[in-house]
């Protein structure tokens, strides 16, 4: 026991915070591909409330590209197939066992990341996504597998493109994106 818990010191300290240029860079990021997916929810929708273009996993991949835009989990490969595939598999896991919420909530989640661990695209929102497709309420569930389509990759979709504009325009030369596509 005690060499489990001395596992659990402290390794190093805290790093250092950001410079204000990179909390700037990744604030405009997150501000302009969340707003771009919440407006098309607004413009094309008669409820903007009530639809489900904006799910809460495009926080979490906010943070991901705009705020660690040089990490693996935030390339373009990461942030669509991740997503993608985790939204498949929600949705699945969802029809297949939809009546037992929390075994569906279990499988849906852990299938989604031993899944993106295979394909190599492992993007950690792909576990809410997977969730949101089990947990998400009747507008997600009437959606079925276009949940994958419309919110989750053209949500994506548009994050990414917000995120080749913004981490590019930076003249930082450590703040690039993507550092690869394939």
């Amino acid at each position: 026991m005690r060499f489990y818990f001395t596992r659990m010191r402290s390794k190093d300290i805290c790093p250092p915070r950001q410079p204000l240029k990179k909390i700037v860079w990744s604030w405009v990021g997150a501000f302009c591909g969340i707003y771009l997916v919440a407006s098309l929810a607004f413009y094309f929708s008669e409820n903007p409330i009530g639809t489900m273009f904006v799910i809460g996993s495009f926080g979490a991949s906010a943070v991901l590209v705009y705020g660690a835009p040089l990490a693996e989990f935030s390339q373009p490969r990461n942030l669509i197939g991740g997503s993608v595939l985790s939204a498949l598999i929600g949705v699945a896991v969802y029809q297949v066992c939809g009546d037992y919420v929390v075994l569906s909530s279990a499988l849906a989640v852990s299938l989604s990341i031993a899944f993106m661990y295979l394909t190599r695209t492992l993007h950690p929102p792909g576990g809410a996504t997977a969730l949101i497709a089990v947990i998400g309420g009747e507008n997600v569930h009437q959606l079925g597998f276009l949940y994958a389509l419309m919110p989750v990759f053209l949500g994506s979709v548009l994050l990414l493109l917000v995120a080749l504009v913004v981490n590019n325009l930076s003249t930082d030369p450590k703040r690039h994106y993507p550092v690869y596509w394939i």
